[in-house]
């Protein structure tokens, strides 16, 4: 494909000698082939420009980057935001891409509701898919990638793979660093969702404000103009995000007990469920969730929004939200124990997200509720005792032990959680062994919650060059270690 024909289709000026035949897209030096575009962008550990001359050498044939950068050799596209303009080009260049595109960002529940909404098209008997943290998945096949949010290379890469398959939908995950990134800029997105919004990424983001001014790039800029905002209605954070798509002339599509479009009347708990009353269009309906938790009804319901505002059909839609399957990580039953203790898995990793899947569990203990949970290290230390006090106040045993220390010390992480928790606390540095304290002490009535890994597969020891990925997977070892029990 010629440069200048990316170009006219992305309605951006063609720099001077820029009639080259272009093959490819990297913002990785090491995979620049001849032909490539490759994207240079200065970043918090590595500056992309320090590898132009080398992309160049390799056969770039342009390169996007700063005004002030230095592309000889190459066709030199210069803006001031380099990451966007490189995603509009190639979102030319990875074609076709699905017909319906839907994003949701938010603190928790992206994984949960991208998820969910494919299932619900699946079952509407369209082609989809959903992409987000735990990989790309589709109805046959769950691919992993890695990250909340990948590279805007992969990302467009996915899509055009998906569309060449014959998916038709995708529904993916916007986290802030791809919303602040550009990430996931580039094709028509007729919809996006907000789900709630608190503490997380305050490492990477200066302040709450700033936090969610990335998260807001969703409803800003990303959504296309005459798209719809569906919203969580009943956050501390929605009416902002609702202003915010109404300044863009977005429809909006609220959703919630103060929703105006699906509206959610009550919520009773159940065995392995509860029973969502809501009210949409006039009339009454009633669900019988399969999953459990109020975070779970607002992910489903959420869900459920973007496939209606998206043109699915009311009764078809609610029916399928009876027949939804938990989302792997997300209050996961892993196991029940010889003494009958149900033992659940949850990504939470946030003080809201613990909060809420301590929430979601409550209703089901007859016991005790005993949570096993740690911190993340090289991530935000401001939420560490946040976590602490959550589990403190919400479990009748708290045990903290290690998650993912990467380049600190676990034994300090630990420490800082501990200092928002009371004497009854306890501190079992090895996850294994702290998971297996957890289902020995459980009893009948007892439920245990091990939090803040969910899907993952390891445990990250160690940081940049020396990092080290351990196998560890909490489902996996709850099933072990509730095996070990009976024997």
């Amino acid at each position: 494909m010629k440069l200048v024909t990316l170009c006219t289709a992305a309605g951006i000026a063609l720099p001077k000698d820029g009639d080259a035949n272009v093959t490819g897209f990297a913002i990785d030096h090491r995979k620049v082939a001849p032909g490539t575009v490759f994207g240079a962008f200065r970043g918090a550990t590595f500056n992309g420009e320090d590898f132009i001359a080398a992309a160049i050498n390799a056969g770039a044939v342009a390169v996007v980057a700063s005004p002030e950068a230095k592309a000889e050799g190459a066709v030199h596209f210069a803006d001031a935001e380099p990451r966007r303009l490189f995603a509009r080009l190639a979102a030319q260049f990875f074609t076709p891409v699905p017909e319906t595109l839907v994003a949701v960002t938010g603190t928790n529940g992206k994984t949960s509701t991208v998820e969910l909404t494919r299932q619900i098209w699946r079952m509407a008997g369209i082609r989809a898919a959903s992409i987000g943290t735990l990989g790309v998945t589709t109805s046959d096949e769950s691919v992993s990638t890695g990250l909340t949010t990948p590279d805007i290379v992969t990302f467009l890469g996915n899509l055009s793979g998906l569309a060449r398959e014959g998916v038709t939908h995708v529904a993916y995950e916007a986290s802030s660093h791809g919303l602040s990134q550009y990430r996931i800029e580039g094709p028509r997105v007729a919809v996006g969702a907000f789900t709630n919004l608190s503490r997380d990424h305050l490492d990477y983001h200066a302040t709450m404000e700033d936090y969610f001014a990335a998260k807001m790039r969703l409803f800003d800029e990303v959504v296309a103009q005459g798209g719809t905002a569906v919203v969580w209605a009943d956050d501390a954070w929605s009416d902002r995000a609702i202003e915010h798509a109404s300044r863009r002339g977005l429809r909006l599509f609220t959703v919630g007990s103060r929703g105006a479009d699906i509206r959610l009347l009550a919520r009773t708990p159940g065995g392995l469920g509860q029973r969502l009353e809501i009210e949409y269009a006039g009339q009454n309906f009633t669900i019988e969730l399969p999953l459990i938790g109020a975070y779970q009804a607002a992910n489903a319901l959420v869900a459920a929004g973007l496939v209606l505002a998206t043109g699915g059909d009311a009764r078809a839609t609610f029916d399928a939200l009876k027949r939804l399957q938990t989302v792997r990580g997300r209050i996961e039953r892993a196991a029940i124990t010889p003494a009958g203790t149900p033992v659940y898995v949850d990504y939470a990793h946030t003080p809201d997200a613990l909060e809420a899947a301590i929430a979601a569990l409550r209703p089901h203990v007859a016991g005790r509720l005993i949570v096993v949970f740690g911190a993340g290290g090289d991530r935000d230390t401001g939420k560490r005792p946040e976590m602490g006090k959550v589990a403190s106040e919400g479990a009748d045993l708290a045990i903290v032990t290690d998650d993912n220390s990467r380049g600190e010390d676990p034994a300090a992480i630990r420490a800082m959680v501990l200092a928002g928790m009371d004497s009854r606390a306890r501190e079992i540095g090895d996850r294994r062994e702290a998971i297996g304290a957890a289902l020995a002490e459980a009893k009948a009535g007892d439920v245990v919650l091990i939090a803040g890994k969910g899907h993952e597969q390891g445990q990250i020891i160690g940081s940049g060059a020396e990092a080290r990925v351990l196998p560890f997977d909490d489902v996996t070892v709850a099933r072990e270690m509730a095996g070990a029990l009976g024997r």
